[in-house]
């Protein structure tokens, strides 16, 4: 007999991905766990005067959506920062960076993020001299939208202390001018992590993706308590696009300390996996740290269990490892952040500790090395199920694409990434991709018709982490001209890759990502039923509730 319901949901749509009940009008949940799924009679009849319930309308009711790499902490922190994705041209920028700047009198950095590459004009790199004449006395920096590149003006790199140069680690770079100083870019996170201790956050929020390490010194009382505000209007921000859970890309114990005490708090509104994040000068030994937050970190709501490391930049700065040079830097294959024998290291200890790996693999040269990595792991430990994860896949070799169903690797994919997507515009044929390469590139579909394992996510901040925008970038599409492939799929397959496959990746199917009796109760109710919602249409779908644990984390 089923206990009495903290929680009923009635008349909906109820996706369930359960093979056994795929449809079905209503479900009850008690104690955090789903206690029945069946007819809105069935269910009506459990409730007592004390149950909650929550009227779906007609919506789709599916397991609440887990997103499957994120960068929390600077996604959180992004959201209070200028935002440029629609701004284009110089006069445009000068606007929107002193209308800013005005309203923030006190900040010691004006930070704007999502800045497009062509942002002051199609064939322009942006310089230190274009921000000075924006803002010359006031620290400016912008972000690029893919989080590899940094512009900032000249007073910002002075007081970064790398106006002159100076030293950044393997696959990072000051772009020097031919003065002898610094010309305003800054490609990846070596040389970029001073300008951004500017902040107001004082470069913490990006602590976990720049270094893996915690705050030196130590985060004072205060600053402890701003950020995890600031975390948590993150947290929010995700649960109210019907996000119950997590894969964060960068960690430190830090930010597991801040989320472990939010959920002591009973402020946590989304589980949360956050990764220990091993760089490529770092020591092996330090992989200590990660079984130490396995072990310190595993509750149903914060835990860890996974190194995360990269192995390039990406295709817009010619950073992305390729396997033969850019058609536009003929002398460049890009920038390999790990050398081959220390990624296999890396990956052979990780792997007998029993981590999961997740690598940053843009282009299809990091691809095949990080797939190597994984292949050597199995030759030494044997095969065992790992979950591997390979994040991004931009463009993958067709040598390659079996491979990944062969190790077991999962492949972790964007598809707002791709100009198919609808954010981006296509890559010109010969300067980054050349046209033989551009039907593998971003080629989820082909990768799932391979029978690899793949999830899909939106690694926010980099997109907007609202997942029907996603989805619809799946599912509609902007249809490219020869040579970009067709990557379309169906609603359904989509869906459950951001629901029932994400639970799969994290291990944790056999309690999460299905509407089942004995599965934790993490529910997100759509605004209208999305099965039967035209494709142009899909990208407006809401989450009117979300239900974590059987707790309402949002309600529209």
């Amino acid at each position: 007999m089923s206990p009495i319901p903290d929680l009923i949901v009635v008349n909906g749509n109820l996706l369930t991905f359960d093979k056994s009940k795929p449809a079905a009008q209503a479900l009850a949940a008690s104690g955090g766990v789903i206690t029945a799924v069946g007819t809105t009679a069935d269910i009506r009849a459990l409730a007592s005067s004390k149950t909650k319930i929550i009227d779906a309308a007609g919506g789709t009711v599916l397991p609440g959506f887990i997103d499957s790499h994120v960068h929390l902490f600077g996604g959180a922190a992004e959201l209070d920062m200028l935002d440029l994705r629609d701004v284009r041209g110089f006069d445009a920028l000068n606007a929107a960076i002193r209308a800013y700047a005005a309203g923030r009198p006190d900040d010691p950095l004006i930070m704007g993020v999502s800045a497009d590459y062509d942002i002051i004009g199609a064939g322009h790199v942006t310089t230190r001299h274009d921000l000075d004449r924006i803002l010359p006395d006031r620290p400016v920096a912008l972000m690029a939208a893919d989080h590899h590149t940094v512009w900032a003006n000249t007073i910002a790199l002075e007081q970064a202390g790398i106006l002159h140069g100076g030293y950044v680690p393997e696959g990072s770079e000051i772009v020097m001018a031919k003065d002898g100083t610094a010309q305003g870019q800054l490609n990846e996170t070596g040389a970029f992590g001073p300008v951004l201790s500017l902040s107001i956050l004082g470069g913490r929020d990006l602590l976990g993706y720049v270094t893996g390490a915690d705050p030196e010194p130590p985060a004072t009382a205060k600053e402890r308590e701003f950020d995890k505000e600031v975390l948590l209007r993150g947290l929010n921000h995700c649960a109210s696009h019907g996000i119950t859970g997590l894969h964060n890309m960068d960690g430190n114990f830090y930010q597991l300390d801040l989320l472990s005490e939010l959920e002591g708090e009973g402020r946590l509104p989304a589980r949360v996996q956050v990764p220990m994040h091993l760089k490529n000068y770092d020591p092996l030994d330090r992989l200590a740290e990660a079984d130490e937050m396995r072990r310190q970190f595993k509750s149903d709501k914060v835990w860890s269990g996974r190194v995360k490391m990269f192995m390039d930049g990406v295709l817009d700065s010619y950073t992305a490892l390729m396997l033969k040079p850019y058609p536009g830097k003929p002398k460049s294959t890009g920038d390999a952040v790990f050398e081959a024998d220390h990624f296999n290291e890396a990956c052979i200890r990780a792997d007998a500790m029993g981590l999961q790996i997740s690598v940053h693999a843009i282009g299809d040269g990091a691809v095949r090395r990080t797939l190597d990595g994984y292949e050597a792991a199995r030759k030494v430990n044997g095969v065992r199920d790992s979950r591997h994860r390979v994040e991004h896949i931009e463009l993958i070799d067709p040598q390659d694409i079996p491979r990944l169903a062969a190790l077991g690797a999962v492949a972790s994919l964007q598809p707002l990434h791709s100009p198919e997507g609808g954010l981006f515009e296509p890559y010109d044929v010969d300067d980054i991709l050349t046209e033989s390469q551009i039907p593998f590139a971003f080629a989820w579909r082909k990768i799932r018709e391979s029978g690899a394992k793949t999830c899909f996510s939106t690694d926010w901040p980099v997109v907007p982490v609202d997942v029907m925008m996603t989805v619809a970038g799946a599912v509609q599409g902007t249809q490219l001209p020869a040579p970009w492939a067709d990557n379309r799929q169906n609603l359904e397959a989509t869906l459950s890759s951001y629901t029932r496959d994400n639970a799969w990746v994290e291990f944790n199917e056999h309690r999460k990502g299905l509407l089942k009796q004995g599965y934790m109760a993490d529910i997100a109710i759509m605004d209208r039923d999305l099965m039967n919602t035209s494709a142009e249409q899909l990208a407006n779908a809401q989450a009117i509730t979300t239900i974590c644990g059987g707790e309402v984390t949002f309600t529209r």
